[in-house]
């Protein structure tokens, strides 16, 4: 596996954005894309729980990828205030995302500025991520394959991400939009075509957004618990349909497997990306 790092840049117009990043599905990191929002200078651990530390929010373990009938379900409920503690308390595996807070706190959304960098962003979905230290988010992509803008709050996270035309390498599960590499400790013994795989790294401080292209396969770790907010945008009708497909057979397809088969499924996806992977080496 061969990383570069994802350049910062500052005070980008939507054409340089445009042409140098949109259009070819390059990765960037924008220093000051969120520098006039309020939630920039006011989002912080404790206006949350003061505020909303009473909200009972979902939370997801490491097994959240296991066969059977707790796949993809929340580990357990917390209150929100109770959860923030834990995360600044130390390292923990519990994570929260795909949390719209718009929906149970709507008066945060004057906290945040939907950017003008690009056409598209769908101002229904903005969703919120939570970790602790050293928690980790498996290698995938979007379903829906919207573009993704990444803010970060407070604290680091370290972003990896590899171009759609990676994925045999990544060892991606079919019918999925998922890859079980540990981009951290890989296991070049047992997935020997991972070391083909190129991409782009960088660590998110406070303040700043990542731009991760369409389909770009992301992997990410917590270097300190902390949060994001991802805003989304569709700059045309192709990804749209896309995203309608990688839904429907994850819901159809995957999902009913999983629960007629259970560990069955998982291992038979696990033997077809290995298979697809040799040919590569």
């Amino acid at each position: 596996m061969q990383l570069q790092p994802i350049e910062k840049r500052s005070g980008l117009t939507p054409e340089e954005f445009r042409d140098q990043y949109l259009l070819p599905g390059k990765p960037v990191v924008f220093r000051d894309l969120a520098a006039d929002w309020p939630a920039t200078h006011k989002w912080t651990f404790e206006y949350l729980k003061n505020n909303y530390g009473h909200l009972k929010v979902p939370l997801f373990g490491n097994d959240f990828h296991d066969a059977g009938k707790g796949y993809m379900a929340p580990k357990l409920h917390m209150p929100f205030g109770e959860y923030l503690d834990l995360i600044q308390a130390g390292p923990t595996e519990l994570r929260m995302f795909l949390y719209n807070i718009f929906q149970h706190a709507p008066e945060l959304v004057k906290d945040v500025k939907m950017p003008t960098i690009m056409d598209g962003f769908v101002k229904e979905y903005p969703f919120m991520f939570f970790g602790g230290q050293d928690a980790v988010v498996n290698l995938h992509y979007d379903i829906d394959c919207s573009s993704v803008f990444l803010t970060q709050f407070q604290t680091r996270k370290r972003v990896v991400l590899f171009a759609p035309d990676q994925g045999p390498y990544l060892y991606q599960h079919p019918f999925t939009v998922q890859s079980h590499m540990n981009v951290l400790k890989p296991d070049y013994e047992r997935y020997p075509a991972f070391r083909k795989a190129t991409g782009w790294d960088t660590t998110l401080e406070h303040g700043e957004t990542v731009f991760i292209p369409s389909t770009f396969w992301h992997f990410i770790h917590y270097v300190d618990g902390g949060f994001s907010i991802a805003l989304r945008a569709n700059d045309n009708a192709f990804t749209r349909v896309r995203g309608l497909w990688n839904i429907t057979r994850h819901f159809i397809v995957d999902k009913g497997l999983n629960k007629v088969l259970g560990p069955r499924w998982k291992h038979w996806k696990e033997e077809k990306a290995e298979e697809r992977a040799l040919k590569l080496v």
